[in-house]
C-alpha cells in the first residue's frame, strides 16, 4: 500500500517565484504529511532567495514535508529538466507538479488512494482554468469515458480515436465534466476516466516510469521543445495504463507559459522517428 512517505513531489521551476510560492503553499496545506518535495530551479536568480518561496520552504519542513531545492543550469529543455528531477527521486511514487498549480488540501490523499486502488502506471488531475468556468463546451466534453473494471493498458496515438480525448482538459472542461457526471462529490470521492494525456499534475509509479524510459529521450530532441509529458505518458500508458481523476483538485494559476517556442513536439521525435526507422 502506498503512503505519503512513498512520495516525492517533483517541481520544475523557472523565473516564477510568486507562482512557485503559491504552489508550495498548496503543498504545505495538504492533509497527507510525510512526502518530500524536490525543486529543480532554472531561474536567472536563485528561487531559494525569494522571501515568499523561502517562507514556504520553512513551513513545509516544519510540517513534515522536507524540501530539496536544486539549482540546475544551463537549461536544456523541459524533458531534460524532468529527467533531472527523476534522477533525484528515490521513493516509490513521483508526482510531477508544475510551478503554477494550486492543489486542494485533499489532493495528494486522493491521488494516493487512486493509485492504491487502480495500480496503474499513472493517475492525475487535469488543471482547472477557472477564468473559463462559464464557458461550457459540450463538443469538447463528448469524448469522456470512465474506466470500469480497472484501468488497462492502451495504445494512444495521433491517428487513434482516443487522441480526441485531449479536448477534455481545455479551459474549465474538468470542472464541467465533474458537474455533469458527479454533481456534488464527497470530500474524497474520485472516479477514473480515460485520457490522451494529463498536464501539470501527474502521479507516476516511479519504477514503471523508469522502465518505460522516463524522459530519457531528452537527448534526441531539440532544446526548444514541447510535449515531453505527452511522450512519457503515452509510453507508460501503453504498458501499464493511466487515468485522469474526477473531480479534479488541481487549479491552474493561468500565468503566461515559460515555453514560448513549441516548434518541436517530442511526440514526433519519440514516436514518428521510431516508426520511420523501422
Amino acid at each position: 500500500m502506498f503512503t505519503p512517505s512513498d512520495l516525492d513531489v517533483l517541481v520544475p521551476t523557472r523565473d516564477r517565484p510568486g507562482a512557485l510560492a503559491v504552489t508550495l503553499a498548496g503543498l504545505a496545506a495538504q492533509t497527507a504529511p510525510g512526502f518530500r518535495v524536490v525543486i529543480s530551479d532554472q531561474s536567472r536568480e536563485p528561487v531559494a532567495g525569494d522571501r515568499l518561496v523561502a517562507a514556504q520552504v520553512r513551513i513545509l519542513g516544519h510540517r513534515d514535508r522536507p524540501v530539496d531545492v536544486r539549482r540546475h543550469l544551463p537549461a536544456r529543455g523541459m524533458a531534460e529538466q524532468r529527467a533531472f528531477l527523476l534522477d533525484r527521486a528515490d521513493r516509490r511514487l513521483a508526482l510531477y507538479l508544475d510551478d503554477d498549480v494550486w492543489l486542494e488540501p485533499e489532493a495528494i490523499e486522493v491521488l494516493l488512494a487512486a493509485m492504491n486502488g487502480l495500480r496503474c502506471g499513472f493517475v492525475g488531475f487535469a488543471l482547472h482554468g477557472l477564468s473559463y468556468r462559464d464557458d461550457v463546451r459540450p463538443a469538447e466534453l463528448a469524448p469522456y469515458e470512465e474506466w470500469t473494471g480497472g484501468v488497462r493498458p492502451e495504445r494512444v496515438r495521433r491517428e487513434s480515436p482516443a487522441w480526441r480525448r485531449w479536448t477534455l482538459h481545455n479551459a474549465s472542461n474538468p470542472l464541467h465534466l465533474a458537474q455533469e457526471h458527479i454533481g456534488a462529490p464527497g470530500p474524497r470521492e474520485w472516479r477514473p476516466y480515460k485520457v490522451a494525456w494529463i498536464g501539470g499534475c501527474v502521479l507516476y509509479d516511479r519504477e514503471r516510469l523508469l522502465e518505460c524510459g522516463g524522459f530519457d529521450f531528452w537527448r534526441s530532441v531539440p532544446p526548444r521543445h514541447a510535449g515531453e509529458d505527452v511522450a512519457a505518458q503515452l509510453r507508460v500508458m501503453e504498458r501499464y495504463g493511466g487515468a485522469g481523476l474526477l473531480p479534479s483538485r488541481a487549479y491552474h494559476l493561468e500565468l503566461p507559459t515559460t515555453i514560448t517556442d513549441r516548434g518541436a513536439e517530442c511526440y514526433d521525435y519519440v514516436f514518428e522517428a521510431a516508426a520511420g526507422a523501422r
